[in-house]
C-alpha cells in the first residue's frame, strides 16, 4: 500500500471548522504538504470511519479539543506533482462544520502550533489559500482578502492531511 507521498490512489482528508467566541481553530502544519502554513486542522480518513468520526478524532489528536462534527461545508481537490511530473500528494478534502465541546488548545501530532484566531489575527499569518477561501465562503472572513499573507501553491491546493 502506498503512503502519503506518491500514493497509488487519492487519499481522503477530513478537517473541521470550529468557531468559538468569534475565533476559529487553526493549526500551523508540521508536515508536507503546506508545512509551516496555517490551516484548518484535520487528517486522513481511516477505513470504516465516518467523516464525522474522522474529524472528531483528528481535531482531538492535533489540538486537544473535543468537538461534535456536523455536515460538510467545504470540499476541494489537493494535489502536488514533483519535478518529474509524478503525483507526490493527491487528496480529496472534506471540511466539516463542528461545535466546540471541551478542552484547551495544545498542539500535538503533526501540528506545530494550534490557536483560536480572530479574522484580524489571521491577516498577519501565513495561511493556505484554500483555508482563506473556506473562511471567506462561510462568512468568517470578509470577501476582500487584500493584505492577507498567502502562499502560492504549485499544485492548486497546499492543504492536505
Amino acid at each position: 500500500m502506498a503512503g502519503r507521498e506518491y500514493p497509488d490512489h487519492p487519499r481522503v482528508g477530513v478537517g473541521a471548522v470550529v468557531v468559538r467566541d468569534g475565533r476559529v481553530l487553526l493549526v500551523r502544519r508540521g508536515a508536507a504538504p503546506a508545512r509551516g502554513l496555517w490551516a484548518i486542522p484535520g487528517g486522513g480518513l481511516r477505513l470504516g470511519e465516518t467523516l464525522q468520526e474522522c474529524a472528531e478524532r483528528e481535531i482531538l489528536e492535533e489540538t486537544g479539543i473535543v468537538i461534535r462534527a456536523g455536515a460538510p461545508v467545504f470540499t476541494c481537490d489537493s494535489f502536488e506533482r514533483d519535478g518529474e511530473g509524478r503525483f507526490r500528494f493527491h487528496y480529496v478534502i472534506v471540511d466539516m462544520a463542528a461545535d466546540y465541546v471541551s478542552g484547551e488548545v495544545k498542539a500535538a501530532d503533526d501540528a506545530l502550533e494550534a490557536r483560536w484566531l480572530s479574522p484580524a489575527e489571521i491577516r498577519d499569518l501565513s495561511a493556505t489559500k484554500t483555508t482563506l477561501k473556506l473562511l471567506r465562503q462561510i462568512g468568517f472572513m470578509p470577501p476582500d482578502a487584500a493584505g492577507m499573507r498567502t502562499h502560492p501553491d504549485p499544485a492548486g491546493d497546499e492543504r492536505g492531511p
